[in-house]
């Protein structure tokens, strides 16, 4: 039985010798992401910088020694929780990703997803937050929170943009203060929750057909659906400070104090998160593209063949 650290070593590999996008040829390293595989909070950057580049590990420059920052705010260490990014390769000057690359590692990320299967998520700028709250602006919706497929999601700017405009580093340390509070209400809607299973280590039965794609589209985890938390909104900008443009959208909370009662999730929400994803082809065409493709099934006329060397990763088998 393969296990999740094993799963991971290989979606690791994969991902360092991914050629799904021009930026494997300009990337000195892939930056798949590091943390415990059993982490409760995940943080989602956007995607490697020039020293991300050259070390091969997320957030290891200016902006990552504030994320450290951020973190002790929240009473919490930086092995405390799992890093990664939307893009695993360093777009040239650091330019903003391209819908194509977002696209080609769109698979990669839903499988950190569910291989950590965190409680709580945390984006860090507008890249990672749109994969949730698409159309959304991050100084509109910052430091609020939002149930999405039985876990929570809370945007926050990116550490980088502090560094680049002084004033939001407060707004930060503010909203990265209200993570134990989130956290705690997590854990409790997970307990509350009936009939939970343990995550398997073992890999899904069958293989992805071009019909399991059409029903999950974009997502592993398959078709998402939205709860927003039923909670009082909290204060304006008017009234708070925050900087947003107006008061963040119906059904964002942006209260941490709450009734325990209030978040018990429908039955199956969080049971359904224990299940493995199936593994689509993007990631399958990686795999290929390091070990060779898989071997084919003779037909009656041929014959049977004699067993080939195994060349595929156990991770898609």
């Amino acid at each position: 039985m393969i296990t999740v650290e094993e799963r991971a070593s290989e979606l690791y590999e994969v991902v360092r010798a991914c050629t799904l996008c021009p930026l494997s040829a300009t990337r000195t390293l892939a930056v798949p992401g590091e943390g415990p595989l059993d982490a409760e909070i995940m943080c989602i950057g956007e995607a490697p910088g020039v020293n991300e580049d050259k070390q091969g590990r997320p957030f290891v420059g200016a902006a990552g020694q504030f994320l450290s920052e951020l973190l002790a705010a929240a009473g919490l260490v930086r092995e405390d929780v799992y890093i990664c990014n939307v893009l695993k390769c360093r777009p040239p000057a650091n330019r903003d990703p391209l819908p194509d690359e977002i696209e080609a590692c769109s698979e990669y990320l839903d499988l950190q997803l569910d291989m950590v299967d965190p409680l709580v998520v945390v984006t860090l700028g507008r890249f990672s937050m749109s994969k949730w709250f698409p159309q959304q602006a991050i100084s509109r919706i910052h430091g609020s929170v939002k149930e999405v497929d039985g876990r929570l999601i809370i945007p926050m700017y990116h550490p980088a943009a502090a560094l680049h405009q002084g004033s939001l580093r407060q707004v930060m340390l503010d909203d990265f203060a209200k993570l134990p509070a989130v956290l705690e209400r997590a854990r409790r809607q997970r307990d509350t929750e009936p009939n939970v299973q343990p995550l398997s280590a073992d890999p899904p039965a069958t293989s992805v057909s071009g019909a399991d794609l059409a029903v999950s589209g974009s997502t592993a985890r398959g078709a998402a659906e939205e709860r927003p938390v039923e909670a009082e909104l909290g204060p304006t900008a008017s009234e708070s400070g925050p900087p947003w443009e107006d008061a963040p959208p119906a059904g964002f909370d942006t209260e941490v104090e709450f009734d325990p009662g209030e978040l018990v999730a429908p039955q199956g929400a969080l049971a359904s998160r224990s299940t493995e994803p199936d593994f689509v082809s993007p990631v399958r065409a990686a795999a290929a593209a390091v070990t060779g493709p898989e071997p084919q099934e003779p037909t009656a006329e041929q014959g049977a063949a004699p067993a080939a060397k195994q060349t595929q990763l156990s991770l898609f088998e």
